[in-house]
C-alpha cells in the first residue's frame, strides 16, 4: 500500500472555497475530467449537512504495460461523496475509484478548513493499493505508477481549482471595491 498526502492554503475565506469546489471541473488544468454527473443531493433538515454524490468520467493514460496486463480502456469512473456542514464550517469528501477496482483501489480524503487570515486550508490524503497477488514486484510497480499519476493529478487539481477561485471571486471582489 501506498499514501499521499498534501496540505495547501488558499487565499479565499472557507464560504467561497466551498462554493468554488462545484465549479472546479470542466476546467482545462484537468482535462483529463471529461464528465461530472450529480447522482444525489440532499440537505439534512434538522443538519443543514448537504450531502452530494457525484460521478467523474476520466480519460487516462495508461502505460502499456498497465493495458497489457489488466486490459480495459482509457475511460475511468471515480465516485465522489461530500458532506458540506455550514454550522461546523467542515467540507469533506471522499472519492474511489470504480474502474479496475478488481486489480486497484484508491481512496481519496479531502477536507476545507478554515484558517487565521481568512485563508481555507486544504488537506488532502490518499491511499493507494494494488491488488495483484501473484507477483509483489508487480504490484509495487503498479502503486508506484498510481501514486505518481495521482500526485501529477493532485497537482494539476491544485492549479485548477486556484485558477477556478481566482475566476470566481477576483473580479467580484474588485467589483466589489469599487472605483
Amino acid at each position: 500500500m501506498h499514501y499521499f498526502s498534501q496540505i495547501f492554503n488558499y487565499d479565499h475565506p472557507w464560504s467561497k472555497v466551498v462554493i468554488g469546489m462545484w465549479h472546479k471541473y470542466p476546467n482545462p488544468h484537468c482535462s483529463h475530467v471529461v464528465t461530472v454527473d450529480v447522482v444525489d443531493r440532499s440537505v439534512d433538515p434538522k443538519t443543514g449537512i448537504i450531502r452530494t454524490e457525484r460521478i467523474l468520467g476520466c480519460k487516462q493514460k495508461a502505460p502499456m504495460w498497465v493495458v497489457k496486463l489488466f486490459g480495459g480502456s482509457e475511460d475511468a469512473f471515480v465516485r465522489e461523496v461530500s458532506f458540506v456542514d455550514p454550522t461546523t464550517q467542515s467540507a469533506t469528501m471522499t472519492s474511489v475509484n470504480l474502474s479496475l477496482s478488481q486489480f486497484a483501489t484508491c481512496y481519496e480524503h479531502v477536507q476545507y478548513s478554515p484558517a487565521p487570515g481568512n485563508r481555507t486550508t486544504f488537506t488532502q490524503t490518499a491511499e493507494i493499493q494494488a491488488r495483484v497477488a501473484l507477483w509483489r514486484s508487480v504490484s509495487d510497480k503498479l502503486e508506484n505508477w498510481l501514486v505518481q499519476r495521482f500526485e501529477q493529478n493532485a497537482q494539476l487539481g491544485k492549479l485548477a481549482f486556484s485558477d477556478v477561485l481566482r475566476s470566481l471571486w477576483d473580479s467580484q471582489d474588485k467589483q466589489s471595491a469599487g472605483p
